[in-house]
């Protein structure tokens, strides 16, 4: 009687489980189902977004301004590539290849992945549509043609001036410290005559 007792008590426990199992999935399926949902959205808008900024960054011809200010940016590193190496006859074929294995290297479609999660940063998609709108008018496109130019020369003024500063700085200093002007000098002996 026992053993009756506790196999119909089993039984009964069993199914009462399935039946409790069987009613919450239906309400976890909806809220699934509601989260799945919601996370394909999210997802889609961010494409969405990345979608945006790939434009923007094609707009504004991003890729060939990386180009243009790494050439740039070899011109003054260029020099210093070669200084950095001993003397020799090889140093100038070793700096061409070199500069020539780095520009083989550099892919705009790789510098725009590294950019989109910057722009994504710092930029609703609000905002990247309205840059994508500002640059398609003309004054937008203006601003786009005349930027390298703008910045090229906004950067050489701020070396100059940098130089400038550079050199009426350290007059001063030498100025208001004349030993360390004569200790400068000394080193400079020292240097020349080993």
């Amino acid at each position: 009687m026992r053993s009756r007792t506790f196999g119909l008590a089993s039984i009964c426990l069993f199914a009462g489980l399935c039946i409790a199992q069987d009613s919450q999935p239906n309400s976890d399926r909806g809220s699934v189902a509601a989260a799945a949902k919601a996370s394909r959205g999210q997802a889609q808008v961010q494409q969405d977004k990345q979608a945006d900024i790939r434009r923007l960054l094609e707009i504004t011809g991003s890729g060939a301004l990386a180009t243009q200010s790494m050439d740039q940016m070899e011109k003054t590193i260029r020099p210093m590539v070669t200084d950095a190496l001993p003397p020799g006859e090889y140093r100038a074929k070793v700096v061409d290849l070199f500069f020539e294995k780095f520009r083989s290297k550099r892919d705009p479609a790789n510098l725009m992945n590294l950019v989109i999660p910057i722009y994504d940063k710092y930029y609703s998609d609000e905002d990247i549509r309205g840059l994508i709108q500002l640059y398609q008018t003309p004054l937008g496109k203006k601003m786009l043609s005349t930027l390298p130019n703008v910045m090229a020369e906004s950067q050489a003024a701020g070396t100059k001036w940098g130089e400038q500063i550079g050199r009426e700085s350290m007059m001063e200093v030498l100025t208001e410290h004349p030993e360390l002007q004569k200790a400068m000098e000394e080193a400079k002996n020292n240097a020349q005559s080993h």
